[in-house]
């Protein structure tokens, strides 16, 4: 797919500049690199939302076309509001299709673990992404693993997953990617319910005022 945004210089900067930006559909955006200086741009919201939405997400290598030229570009960062989820500025990289670039891949689940089905267990996923090193053309969608054979207290690490040809784990091969673990069990009260000792706690307080009221005698 060759995807092509098209791509103003940004004339006037700050906050209220972007404001005016953002209410006519555009995004404020910088675009750096190696061998370039960084240059402030315009680019359309929904362009960006779109590339956003496929399956390669903010991995998706694309052509920004600031007048005269043409670059590929991923998408290095992004800035979005936190209570309204708009986005609010982007940050472009400028990539070379011939050298190697570093990106975090999502990790794909395949599979119920056997702790789940037979043991009492449940799933925690640690870790939902891992870092990798590779050619732009070789970035893989996402990376799945096989935890059906998973036992309550066995656990799946970055250093099981299938890594394509051409693609480089730069993630620590130990980091746990799932677990599966047993709930906790409430902490009960050797020899008691936790209701009596609720009860006894609350008539504690009684028992002291009057012991008061008993030994400073009537008010005078």
């Amino acid at each position: 797919m060759n995807i092509v945004v098209k791509s103003e210089k940004r004339q006037g900067l700050g906050s209220n500049a972007a404001r005016r930006l953002r209410k006519q559909g555009f995004v404020p955006a910088v675009l750096y690199g190696e061998s370039m200086d960084s240059r402030p741009l315009v680019v359309s919201k929904k362009d960006i939302v779109q590339i956003l939405r496929l399956e390669s997400g903010e991995n998706t290598i694309f052509k920004v076309a600031v007048d005269p030229d043409m670059y590929d570009v991923m998408i290095k960062a992004l800035q979005i509001d936190p209570v309204t989820d708009e986005l609010l500025h982007a940050d472009l990289i400028r990539i070379s299709m011939d050298k190697p670039v570093r990106v975090t891949v999502p990790v794909v689940h395949r599979g119920e673990p056997v702790g789940v089905k037979t043991e009492g267990g449940f799933v925690d996923f640690v870790t939902r992404e891992v870092e990798v090193e590779c050619l732009p053309r070789d970035i893989p969608e996402s990376l799945s693993i096989d935890i059906s054979e998973l036992h309550v207290h066995q656990s799946f690490k970055a250093e099981g997953i299938a890594i394509p040809a051409g693609v480089q784990l730069i993630t620590e091969p130990a980091t746990v990617i799932v677990l599966v673990s047993l709930p906790h069990k409430e902490e009960e009260f050797p020899g008691e319910k936790p209701e009596e000792a609720v009860a006894e706690e609350s008539t504690e307080p009684e028992v002291i005022k009057k012991e008061r009221a008993e030994k400073e005698g009537p008010e005078k």
